[in-house]
């Protein structure tokens, strides 16, 4: 049986990764009757720029070419990078090890320990006169426009946001007042170092994601990768560089601002975290280290094999038909369906819609055995997603689908650490594995908001080691921090533990209270799929 997996057109409202938000601010905005319109592209400079590529004469590129193997040409070469703090000091080692350019993009990027310290590196790396261009999106809180026109005044940083709101301040009224913007995000995420080295994977930038908060983080997953797979992304932060949803930082300055002011106190700000920091874990793992100590490459072995940068356009939101030319999703498909004996799917934000349940149906009449991993209720950070989830749970289940849901608390595991991180309280990696030869990793989550609103990117990767890694990782986790999703003779939903053999299956969403199962449920019961 073919299928063929398209996605409907939606317009969820929704947070990508935000937990719970008030729609207070939203209502409230509803009262105002005029809002400010966007700067008019006439009256500020936007310059076409694009990657630095005579990087040859590097050191940073000398020591790329002693990395390859003789058999490793036209390859390109990946490290997972699943520990937090590992993923932190990679993008630490990228940033000082740069000598021309530095292009970096992303969907969140918190004022917190971990991204004032990273702001500091990239400030560094500019006074040494490496370019630095940082891409952000829009849709994190107001208040941040002090910091990046700050950040956007040193001569070698150029910030832009992507579909920036016209409203500067209460960013629940620029929700309101622009709600045209509120879907179209950009939820890319990368680090390119003189487009040699390259970070890419499901991470934003925050303490929660590199194993900084004691009480709540992430398990996520990145890539370093080297070799051709990284001019693809070059390539791509290009298009999305200089398209017309970029919007430079400067457009949004004040007219009194003094920059150079501006800039000597981002600096000393900085500077003042770097010195109250200097007893955390973070800098502890990068103070006084080389490149070569930072990354541990001495002791890391790269995976050489064949890959694809796999991107959306950066006009999608735009594009009313999802096609292979401008949406990413049709181009991550001939991966699953040239399966021949098994697909993995790692999605903490999982609604696959009917198409997406037919599709892997199909997939089990052909004898392929397709996993899934996604957030149970209790780890999930957005309930309204796990609302539209539970709704395919039993279609899912009937097919043949194997099913497991994320503890919130998983413990102190043996664990592969390589794959599945540290202990944590909730799922964010993407990741697909096929056969054991395919891995994709990126920012893309399997439900209608990546597939049709956001914008998103990742690699597939042909090679069979961290295919193996990938799968290795999975058994792991579903072994010892998920439970197994099942329906019993009456075809009732039951949660199993796999790692308290001969325990009492469970007949309701574990470690949940009656109000959150009620909530979520009343909210699966009534809320349009166009909402999630």
């Amino acid at each position: 049986m073919s299928h063929r997996l398209c996605w409907p057109q939606t317009r969820p409202l929704r947070g990508c990764v935000s937990r719970w938000q008030s729609v207070a601010p939203l209502v409230m905005a509803t009262l105002v009757t005029a809002c400010a319109g966007l700067p008019n592209p006439d009256n500020y400079a936007k310059p076409v720029t694009h990657v630095i590529t005579d990087t040859e004469n590097t050191a940073l590129a000398r020591r790329v070419e002693q990395w390859y193997p003789a058999d490793a040409a036209g390859l390109s070469g990946f490290v997972p990078l699943a520990e937090g703090m590992r993923a932190f000091v990679a993008r630490v080692g990228l940033i000082r090890a740069a000598e021309s350019s530095l292009d970096v993009q992303y969907y969140i990027w918190h004022a917190d320990t971990s991204g004032q310290l990273l702001a500091h590196e990239l400030l560094q790396a500019a006074d040494r006169g490496v370019r630095v261009r940082l891409l952000l999106d829009d849709l994190e809180p107001a208040g941040k426009d002090t910091f990046l026109s700050q950040f956007d005044t040193h001569p070698n940083i150029s910030v832009r946001l992507y579909n920036p709101f016209a409203y500067r301040g209460n960013r629940g009224l620029g929700f309101a007042s622009d709600l045209s913007r509120l879907n179209h995000r950009m939820h890319n995420k990368s680090l390119t170092a003189d487009n040699l080295l390259t970070v890419v994977g499901g991470r934003n930038i925050g303490n929660e994601y590199f194993n900084g908060l004691a009480h709540t983080a992430f398990s996520d997953l990145d890539v370093l990768a080297v070799g051709p797979v990284v001019n693809a992304v070059s390539s791509m932060f290009d298009q999305y560089w200089n398209s017309d949803a970029a919007v430079p930082m400067a457009a949004f300055a004040r007219a009194d601002d003094v920059a150079v002011e501006r800039l000597s106190a981002a600096r000393s700000q900085f500077e003042a975290v770097a010195r109250s920091a200097l007893a955390s874990d973070y800098v502890q793992a990068i103070k006084g280290a080389s490149w070569l100590e930072q990354m541990q490459l001495d002791q890391l072995t790269f995976a050489w094999g064949s890959a694809n940068v796999i991107f959306d356009d950066p006009d999608k939101p735009l594009k009313r038909e999802v096609t292979a030319e401008t949406h990413l999703a049709p181009q991550l498909l001939p991966m699953l369906q040239n399966a021949a004996r098994e697909v993995l799917i790692v999605s903490p934000y999982f609604v696959p819609g009917d198409t997406l349940v037919e599709f892997l149906a199909g997939l089990e009449e052909r004898g392929i055995q397709v996993r899934i991993l996604t957030n149970s209720l209790a780890a999930n950070d957005v309930g309204l997603v796990h609302a539209g989830y539970m709704r395919y749970r039993k279609d899912l289940l009937r097919a043949g689908v194997e099913l497991y849901e994320f503890k919130p608390e998983p413990g102190e595991l043996q664990r592969n650490k390589r794959w599945t991180g540290s202990s944590t309280a909730s799922l964010h990696a993407k990741t697909l594995g096929a056969d054991a030869r395919h891995v994709f990793v990126g920012s893309f989550n399997l439900d209608p908001r990546s597939v049709a609103l956001n914008t998103e990117m990742g690699i597939i990767i042909d090679n069979n080691e961290l295919a193996a890694q990938m799968r290795a990782g999975f058994e792991q986790v579903i072994s010892h921090s998920a439970y197994a999703v099942a329906l019993n003779g009456e075809g009732d939903l039951r949660w199993l533990d796999p790692a308290a053999p001969g325990s009492e299956p469970l007949a309701q969403e574990p470690r949940t209270t009656w109000w959150q199962r009620f909530v979520v449920g009343t909210l699966s019961l009534v809320v349009p799929e166009s909402m999630l």
